[in-house]
């Protein structure tokens, strides 16, 4: 990992991307490369070459040139600036807060809202809002995401740990790296899961066909692992489950359910077409639990189903 400190239960660093060119990609240009490469529609092919103009782009540890063209095996190491005109507000946004302190503070996302500023998205994220609320955040990852420790998807509802200062920052951020931080997730999946519980144990990168989408693959890949236990069944055509994280790769849980079968209902990427009444992927964060950075206690918080989620799930059961 770079010196930012960045772990995240569905989300690998995306400041740091490091790439190794597949023998199908040999010839294409560095930078449409890159532009393919970073999880980012609003990133253009001009603002990547200036980034490989600046020395943000290497291939093989060495600077290239926008027109470079990639070889089988080299090595692409993408390191995304932040926006220097980037004007982060703060903003008196409302947050249901599950705990708070000189040190921490837990709040409960809801769907539809993003984590952190990023392009296209500089306004109405929960760091504007803690913003407005702390009188401090940790400055470890830098002006686009002060405090922010790890990260959900926007249309993931559930509990998220920001830290107030560097030290709980590292302690966290240290806590995700060890795998002891515990996160639990509820989610609505399509079909009937054949066993009651199991281990996902398939690793996650970049998908060849579509590089803003992840999947399980051998190659530039990343170990993964998630565990579940099924809660209901919903007749034939839903499973409710239970999720455990061991270890946080980008989009995880939504990528393992595709690989095993059970998409999540409500997925717009990884799942099927529109079969519920929600804005995006049926998965919430329910539980979280850590030891605070400086009382080294075990503390631990739940969230309950949000009400749209809670809603489709009662339509489930009348059926």
């Amino acid at each position: 990992m770079s010196s930012n400190q960045y772990n995240d239960n569905e989300l690998e660093q995306e400041e740091l991307i490091e790439l190794i060119a597949l023998p199908e990609q040999s010839g294409e240009r560095i930078d449409k490369y890159v532009t393919d490469s970073v999880n980012d529609a609003a990133v253009s092919r001009t603002q990547v070459q200036e980034w490989i103009k600046s020395g943000a782009v290497t291939v093989n540890d060495a600077a290239v040139k926008s027109n470079y063209k990639l070889s089988a095996g080299d090595k692409v190491v993408v390191r995304v600036p932040e926006p220097a005109d980037a004007a982060i507000t703060a903003e008196p946004i409302p947050l249901d807060i599950a705990y708070e302190d000189s040190d921490v503070i837990v709040i409960n996302k809801p769907r539809g809202m993003v984590v952190h500023p990023a392009p296209g998205h500089y306004s109405g994220t929960v760091v504007n809002a803690l913003m407005h609320h702390c009188n401090d955040l940790s400055g470890i990852n830098g002006m686009l995401r002060p405090g922010i420790v790890h990260r959900i998807d926007k249309d993931t509802s559930g509990l998220l740990m920001a830290a107030k200062n560097d030290l709980a920052h590292l302690s966290l951020a240290e806590q995700l790296k060890a795998h002891t931080v515990t996160r639990k997730y509820i989610a609505l999946v399509h079909g009937n899961l054949q066993h009651d519980q199991g281990t996902i144990d398939a690793p996650i990168g970049r998908d060849l066909n579509d590089r803003k989408m992840f999947t399980v693959t051998d190659r530039n890949s990343k170990h993964a692992v998630t565990h579940f236990v099924v809660l209901e069944r919903l007749g034939g055509d839903y499973t409710l489950v239970e999720l455990q994280l061991e270890t946080g790769r980008t989009h995880q849980i939504r990528v393992h359910m595709k690989y095993i079968g059970h998409p999540l209902a409500g997925d717009p990427v990884y799942g099927r077409s529109k079969t519920v009444a929600l804005n995006g992927q049926a998965l919430h964060a329910a539980l979280l639990g850590f030891t605070h950075p400086r009382t080294n206690e075990y503390m631990q918080f739940e969230a309950p189903i949000p009400a749209d989620m809670e809603h489709v799930l009662n339509s489930l059961r009348l059926r």
